[in-house]
């Protein structure tokens, strides 16, 4: 079980001019394990729906046939197990064990060999907890595992990885990994999409390229493909391993304070935290998951009522409005002073094409035709966004939808930009651009505040780091040792000048109880009536 053939494959999804994948031709044997590259839009993640038979007849046009063991992927359900980016997209169950065991129910295992293949896969995976544990207080890395547990249950011949370790922090990424090299069987085969390439080499045996315009560019040894095409992949945006990325310094110090956190929090997400936010400066978020960031990145935004302590907008931000606080502006003026980048793009997403998207947010601000197009046209080219204008954001590939996403909030020229994981999903070539493009707004004055899992966009770009994680104990989750940080009471004045070493702060001790919300919930709530 677990051979595939590929044969001239192609997908255009309905409304389309361009195909998301055409002209792929491969054939991958039983065990093999296979690292699929290739640039954002490339097709990576809609060959993987293809193999997973995920893809209706009436949601787009095929051409060329994929088989999986001999069978059309849609009636060959039974043989594949998939995971996708997002854990909690895959999490149906209030409990871990009844979720792992909710596949093997679909697919009518009988009910005395449930349980025990539920405990085989969850210690498979390593997962620390029993089956009672609820699924709401698991951190990222967890949900993974538990997601890869409930995928290993069904003993598919082909597990398909669409970038697993995305939105995980370092530690819980790598026990991801770690699961993945310890819990596949020896005769499944396994195809990931990953970004972080030289972290995922010593998963697979095998690379394969995609080319941006279709067809593979690349396919052998992982050794034998980056030496004999890695410059050139590089050039093209595929993430070779030994060619870094140059930084982007400021070329000056920072600017006028813009925001200050005072004991800003919202128990038991986000413990008190002291905060300031200036002009002319990148301000790194990092920590665990679970440690309160996209909470802390949408109370900074305006997008959340703070539980705890205040938060100060300066004259240089709020102009009239710097005696009320950011979640209290009107929806227009908060567009123009604070856009936010949400964790999930989707959720920002309110309009049926990339156009209006972008254009929604200049138009509701009363800005005229010409300039709202003119702006829209300049962000599209920008972020190579041009030929999906007249796309629906719901069809975009994840690396697009992130850059769509962090265009939208752009759009108003807001002199703060709040984002939360604005580089996941992106190739080596639209990486660097969004790098390029946050430098010149910090050389413009603008302030920028971004929640990362992303080391290299934190050494490229990064002018001050604030770490959210427990002071004085482990982190909740997946860190796998004690972070040391300088207690909240030291962390000195609110509108202190920042120093050029990491700032560190006392984050949500509570964040990741059982009756706390994962972090991204909360932009499900206000992500779709905030804009403007």
């Amino acid at each position: 079980m677990g051979e595939v053939t590929v044969r001239g494959f192609g997908w255009r999804h309905a409304g389309r001019r361009a195909w998301a994948v055409r002209g792929v031709d491969l054939r991958i044997e039983r065990g093999e394990r296979v690292l699929l590259l290739g640039a954002s839009g490339a097709g990576k993640s809609t060959l993987l729906a293809a193999l997973a038979g995920l893809l209706p007849e009436d949601s787009g046009e095929r051409e060329g046939r994929i088989e999986i063991d001999g069978r059309d992927p849609r009636t060959a359900r039974d043989r594949v197990g998939m995971v996708f980016q997002d854990p909690e997209s895959q999490l149906v169950m209030a409990r871990c064990g009844d979720d792992v065991a909710f596949g093997l129910e679909n697919r009518g295992v009988p009910a005395d060999r449930i349980w025990p293949r539920v405990d085989e896969a969850l210690a498979r995976v390593g997962f620390p907890y029993g089956r009672d544990r609820p699924t709401a207080a698991l951190s990222g890395g967890e949900q993974q595992r538990l997601a890869l547990a409930g995928a290993l249950a069904l003993r598919p011949g082909l597990l398909l990885l669409d970038e697993p370790t995305a939105n995980l922090d370092p530690a819980g990424a790598d026990l991801v990994r770690r699961a993945v090299a310890e819990a596949v069987a020896t005769d499944t085969t396994l195809i990931l999409v990953e970004h972080r390439v030289a972290e995922a080499l010593p998963l697979v045996d095998r690379v394969v390229v995609l080319a941006a315009g279709g067809g593979v560019r690349a396919d052998g040894p992982p050794a034998q493909v980056f030496a004999e095409h890695g410059a050139a992949l590089a050039a093209e945006g595929v993430w070779v391993p030994g060619h870094p990325v140059p930084p982007r310094r400021a070329t000056g110090p920072a600017g006028e304070l813009l925001l200050t956190a005072d004991r800003l929090g919202l128990p038991p997400r986000l413990a008190p935290t002291d905060l300031p936010v200036r002009a002319g400066e990148v301000l790194a978020v990092l920590g665990p998951n679970g440690a309160g960031k996209s909470t802390l990145a949408l109370l900074l935004g305006g997008l959340l009522r703070p539980g705890a302590g205040r938060l100060t907008a300066d004259r240089a931000l709020a102009g009239a409005d710097h005696r009320t606080p950011p979640h209290r502006w009107r929806a227009p003026a908060l567009a123009r002073r604070i856009g936010s980048v949400f964790q999930d793009p989707e959720h920002q997403f309110v309009t049926g094409t990339v156009f209006d998207e972008l254009a929604l947010g200049p138009r509701r601000t009363g800005q005229p035709e010409a300039a709202v197009r003119s702006t829209v046209d300049g962000l599209l080219t920008r972020l190579k966004l041009d030929r999906l204008a007249r796309a629906n954001p719901y069809t975009l590939s994840g690396g697009e939808a992130r850059r769509l996403s962090v265009a939208t909030a752009l759009a108003t020229a807001p002199r703060l930009l709040v984002c939360d994981e604005p580089t996941f999903g992106q190739d080596r070539r639209t990486w660097s651009e969004l790098v390029d493009l946050f430098a010149e707004l910090r050389a413009a004055g603008h302030g920028i505040v971004t929640v990362t899992h992303d080391p290299d966009f934190v050494a490229a770009l990064a002018d001050r780091r604030v770490v959210l994680a427990p002071s004085g104990r482990p982190p909740a989750g997946d860190a796998p040792g004690p972070v040391t940080v300088r207690p909240h009471a030291a962390a000195g004045p609110a509108d202190a000048a920042p120093s050029s070493a990491d700032t560190a702060t006392r984050p949500a001790d509570a964040a990741t109880s059982p009756a706390a919300p994962h972090p991204a919930d909360a932009a499900a709530g206000p992500g779709r009536g905030a804009r403007p």
